[in-house]
């Protein structure tokens, strides 16, 4: 099936297609149109004449088309996720997962939006001020452009234009190349509801051309991006006077206390560090370990990882599918090299067959290792022994990356220590980093971003401020 370019309301086709092929199969699963930079500025102007009436509108008509949208995801539930599966590989079980939880963001993004308010301000507390009645609001920002990744092609779609579009702004939506299929089917639901507002969203297909459009234009008040550190670099000293959100992945770690369930701990480490074949922004990458469990813990999860199905993503109790494409199996596979070549071993794994590559535990791992270092993005993780937590911490936040960190423990003065102490933007007890809600803050500190997510925190990035005094 061929994707086709919204430009607002109206839908174009062109006979210039660029092929997806499926990463297990390799067969063509969909095609798209490759859109222009003159594409781009076209959306964008667009989007700019429709936020008047985007603005205009009555929340309860927002709501409504939202609403509209959650009700057709629900019924095209399992042809969506058959696209998911098809375009990026993703094990359709967790496509189908990936689908509810787009359903969930939609429906949280309007009682998001019911619930944002303002505040009342007492202007005569101060001698120098006076009694009046001063408030503020929120209101839209006008036009919000979106730039998404392949790994959650649906839903991290849905936590960028479900809040936008109800707060009353218009969206160009600039999906990944690997996957227009998926955002052209979302899109379209959007479009095609009778309680849409005309032309309030756009999508546009491209790499680096359309990208640089979006960023460096005057148009979009607000810029939401997910992806890689070096692009998101590019785009803050190029976005010009725009708000600028970037969610830009991680390097998770954890810590695995001797006062911890152990097999409690191996169980959620196996699922945290081979979800998604580790394509996921807080993939566990990092597993600190008190020395003194560290033989046994060691040994707790390489059985649980022997337990993970390696497969078709087609078969519903397969767990861990293929990678995206030939350069990330690349990665994986020389990261790996690197590191034994250092000195570290291979606890199981390290195997591949097309662009399956088998779950890895990595064992002697020192901390100056590239797989330590830097984002994998593929099913490692690396088992670090340490005398304690004092030093599971340090080597925890030394990292460029900030985004979401764990601890296995029993100890409370240990947990309520770990949350002061972790330098990232969330903290979980007792279970792996990867645990994301969607209804949660999500963001992270120094190179993982700028900004959070989660629907009543995204409607922050999309609106904003206006204050109001009435002498």
């Amino acid at each position: 099936m061929t994707a086709k370019i919204f430009f607002g309301s109206q839908k174009e086709n062109r006979e210039d297609l660029e092929e997806i092929v499926n990463p297990y199969t390799k067969e063509v699963v969909s095609k798209y149109p490759k859109c222009t930079k003159e594409d781009t500025l076209k959306a964008l102007e667009i989007a700019k004449n429709a936020s008047k009436d985007t603005k205009a509108s009555p929340l309860s008509q927002r709501i409504a088309w939202l609403e509209d949208v959650a009700m057709k995801l629900e019924e095209e539930k399992e042809d969506i996720a058959q696209t998911i599966t098809d375009e990026v590989g993703k094990p359709i079980t967790f496509a189908r997962i990936e689908v509810e939880r787009c359903i969930e963001t939609v429906k949280l993004s309007i009682y998001a939006m019911v619930n944002l308010d303002g505040h009342t301000l007492n202007t005569d507390a101060m001698n120098s001020g006076k009694k009046t009645m001063a408030y503020y609001t929120r209101v839209p920002v006008g036009v919000v452009a979106c730039i998404t990744p392949f790994n959650f092609p649906l839903n991290l779609v849905a936590h960028k234009i479900a809040p936008a579009l109800v707060a009353g702004n218009a969206v160009v939506l600039k999906p990944t190349p690997e996957a227009p299929l998926t955002a052209y089917k979302f899109v379209k639901l959007f479009v095609e509801s009778p309680f849409a507002i005309k032309d309030a969203i756009s999508l546009v297909y491209g790499d680096v051309e359309v990208g640089s459009t979006l960023v460096s234009s005057d148009i979009p008040r607000v810029l939401s991006f997910t992806g890689s550190v070096p692009v998101g670099n590019i785009i803050t000293k190029t976005a010009g006077i725009k708000k600028v959100a970037l969610e830009l992945g991680g390097n998770a770690g954890t810590y695995i206390d001797k006062t911890a369930d152990i097999e409690l701990a191996a169980k959620r480490c196996a699922y945290g560090a081979f979800v998604n074949s580790g394509q996921v922004c807080i993939s566990l990458q990092r597993i600190y370990i008190h020395s003194d469990i560290y033989v046994e813990f060691a040994a707790a999860l390489k059985k649980e990882t022997l337990k993970l199905k390696v497969g078709s993503p087609y078969d519903d109790d397969t767990f861990a599918g293929p990678l995206i494409n030939e350069e990330s199996l690349e990665r994986a596979v020389s990261w790996v090299q690197s590191a034994i070549n250092e000195g570290a071993k291979v606890l199981c794994g390290n195997e591949y067959e097309g662009l399956n590559f088998h779950p890895t535990v990595m064992i002697e791992v020192t901390d100056r290792m590239k797989i330590i270092c830097e984002e994998v993005f593929a099913p490692i993780v690396s088992l670090i022994r340490v005398d304690g937590y004092d030093e599971a911490i340090e080597k925890m936040n030394n990292s460029p990356y900030g985004l979401q960190f764990s601890i296995f423990t029993n100890d409370l003065g240990q947990t309520r220590r770990f949350i002061d102490e972790a330098d990232c933007g969330g903290v979980v007890v007792n279970d792996i980093p990867t645990l994301r809600f969607d209804i949660q803050p999500y963001g992270g500190t120094k190179l993982s971003g700028i900004g959070k997510e989660g629907p009543r925190f995204a409607l922050e990035e999309f609106t904003e401020i206006k204050s109001v005094v009435i002498c």
